[in-house]
């Protein structure tokens, strides 16, 4: 049970909590009705400036519709007066570019170009706006003045500035010194930087607004000139270098074997020095015209627009590449009468050309490149007449050497060398210089079946063109076995023309032995053995079979000092006259006919030292070997009153005479 005292006091706690509650409840509603208050007058305050808003705006928004209708006008007003201003204008391009147009574009091609573009722009706006208009006709009229200035200022410039390329120029760009390391690479300038640029620029105003392809023609025609003479100055620069100092760069020469930097080709037969001056100029003509072909190209480029390039280039090179090609196809027609006229050694002129014509055919194809086919056709069938002439040359040739008349008084009195085989060898010793030529000639004609070589599927194609270098190389030695074949068969055919069988002897001797040493100092020995191994060892067998039918004449004479039919005579015994005259037979049978060959073959010719002194050597010890032991027998034999009369020489005496046999000098 809680006490009186501590209920009184809870009691009053509660009752204080209580009235202070009260006074809190008291005050919030003092304040919501102050807070009512306010919010009602902020109420009135925003809805009266709602109210003033709306009458603002409604003041506001006709003006400004207002000002911005004014403000239009205004632009619409200037954009008129500006388009007015814009078309008078056009109204007076006529009469403002007439100064301009009629003094033309030279030196002032940007002012000019300006002209013509608002002339251009007036032929426009009259086009779409006005086309019946007189104006029209006038800006038109002035518009093609402007674009023949432009023409004939691009014809100018181009007949101006487009000179031959100086021959010396020509010489250093196909490479005049490939020799030295550091040589600098030739460029062509053929027309000013300034010049080339307002060509440029011209050209392609005419192709974008001038829509006239005429200035193409104009183009190729003055730089198609110009390709060619700069080739007929080289050529011309060439003979006259040529014929004055002899000395000049020649592609022929750049190619020649490394191994033999200082050897000079043997000299054709009856070789015109003119002919060679025309050969090497031609061969320098074909190189200068890749050279500057490619360069033309080069420049072509920046002012050609490319869909006309390749067609404007085969136009341009049309006129030089013909004028190559027709002197082309002279050299062949002159090979061709040269093999008419049996003149063989004539054809090798073409060889350094066609060899030349081959080494440059991938530049040629890379150069012509997207034109037309008959183009890109006439040098490949320059290559293949030559090569067919060349062929048929060849073939004539071979079958001349085995057809060369036996003719007595063509023959050389003295056994020596005969013309036809120093001919025959110097005509193979000149291929030595174009082995891949001559055997590609060879292999064009298909010449396999005639030498019966068996075709390796390896080896060809249905081209001729691609045959193997190796088998082109057994073609060739083929063929100069052939040769060597017909040769030795013309020359034993001609030998027999010569009474004297040792005469024919020492000529087949002399002959043999010239082709043998001809081959083994040159390259051809190894042509040769590529078909024919064992040709040395024949010529050297035939060359010893021809020395012993020659020591075959010394044999009657020989068979005077021999004991054949003899009988043995004492020293001291007294002969029969028989056996005296026996003796004395002999003794007049050596020293006849010893003088007698000697006064015959003293005139006969063995042009090689080391063959004469052999045959010499020998012809010495089979005479005074057989001689001294003749005398021997004889020495202490009575068998004439006259000893000096048949002791006539003595085998010192024997040999000095032999020693003077083949020395027409002694």
């Amino acid at each position: 049970m809680i006490p009186t005292q501590d209920a009184s006091a809870r009691k009053t706690e509660i009752d204080e909590k209580l009235k202070q509650e009260q006074d809190t409840l008291s005050f919030i509603r003092e304040n919501l009705e102050k807070s009512d208050q306010l919010t009602k007058g902020m109420v009135s305050i925003l809805s009266s400036f709602e109210s003033r808003l709306m009458q603002l705006e409604n003041s506001i928004i006709p003006v400004h519709k207002q000002t911005e209708n004014l403000q239009r006008l205004q632009d619409n007003v200037d954009k008129t007066l500006s388009c007015m201003d814009h078309v008078i204008s056009y109204y007076h391009v006529a009469k403002d570019t007439d100064k301009i147009i009629k003094e033309g574009p030279s030196g002032r091609l940007d002012e000019y170009l300006a002209c013509i573009a608002k002339i251009q722009k007036a032929v426009e706006y009259f086009q779409d706006n006005n086309p019946d208009s007189p104006e029209l006709n006038t800006v038109k009229a002035r518009f093609e003045k402007g674009k023949e200035l432009l023409e004939a200022e691009f014809h100018s410039l181009l007949t101006r500035y487009s000179k031959p390329v100086p021959p010396i120029l020509i010489l250093d760009l196909i490479g005049g010194d490939d020799e030295l390391e550091t040589q600098e690479e030739v460029t062509l300038d053929h027309l000013p930087e300034s010049v080339l640029q307002d060509v440029i620029c011209i050209s392609s105003w005419l192709v974008e607004y001038g829509r006239n392809q005429d200035f193409m023609s104009v183009y190729f025609q003055i730089r198609s000139s110009q390709l060619d003479r700069s080739l007929k100055s080289l050529k011309e620069h060439f003979r006259k270098s040529s014929a004055s100092s002899g000395v000049l760069y020649s592609p022929a020469v750049q190619n020649k074997r490394k191994d033999t930097p200082t050897k000079k080709p043997p000299k054709r037969p009856g070789k015109d020095d003119v002919l060679d001056i025309e050969i090497d100029s031609y061969i320098h003509c074909i190189s200068a015209f890749v050279k500057l072909a490619q360069s033309e190209y080069q420049l072509l480029t920046d002012i050609i627009p490319e869909h006309h390039q390749k067609k404007t280039f085969d136009s341009l090179i049309q006129e030089a590449l013909d004028n190559l090609m027709l002197e082309g196809d002279n050299i062949v027609s002159a090979a061709r009468r040269a093999i008419m006229r049996h003149d063989y050694s004539a054809v090798l002129t073409i060889f350094p050309i066609l060899k030349h014509l081959k080494q440059t055919k991938p530049e040629f194809d890379q150069v012509l490149q997207g034109t037309a086919a008959s183009t890109k056709n006439k040098l490949p069938s320059l290559i293949t007449s030559m090569e067919a002439i060349g062929a048929k040359a060849l073939e004539e040739f071979a079958d001349s050497i085995k057809n060369d008349p036996d003719k007595e008084y063509n023959m050389p009195k003295d056994g020596t060398v005969h013309e036809l085989t120093s001919n025959a060898i110097l005509f193979l010793q000149q291929l030595l210089d174009f082995q891949e030529t001559a055997g590609a000639m060879l292999a064009s004609q298909v010449l396999g079946d005639t030498y019966n070589i068996p075709l390796d599927p390896r080896e060809t194609s249905s081209s001729a063109s691609s045959y193997s270098s190796e088998f082109s190389r057994r073609l060739l030695s083929t063929y100069i076995c052939k040769v060597l074949g017909n040769l030795q068969l013309n020359l034993l055919s001609k030998s027999k023309v010569y009474e004297d069988t040792a005469l024919s002897a020492i000529f087949l001797h002399n002959n043999y032995n010239y082709t043998l040493k001809s081959l083994e100092k040159s390259e051809l020995i190894q042509l040769v053995s590529v078909t024919q191994r064992k040709a040395e060892t024949q010529y050297r067998e035939l060359i010893e079979q021809q020395i012993q039918s020659y020591q075959r004449s010394w044999l009657k004479v020989i068979e005077y000092i021999t004991d054949r039919n003899m009988p043995v005579f004492q020293p001291g015994a007294k002969l029969k006259d028989k056996e005296r005259q026996m003796i004395k037979d002999k003794f007049k049978g050596f020293n006849d006919g010893l003088e007698e060959l000697c006064k015959i073959q003293k005139v006969w010719a063995i042009p090689d030292k080391d063959q004469r002194d052999a045959i010499r050597q020998a012809q010495k010890r089979m005479i005074t070997q057989a001689y001294r032991a003749f005398l021997q027998r004889y020495t202490n034999i009575s068998f004439t009153k006259n000893p000096e009369k048949y002791y006539k020489y003595r085998p010192e005496q024997v040999e000095a005479m032999i020693e003077r046999l083949f020395d027409t000098s002694a």
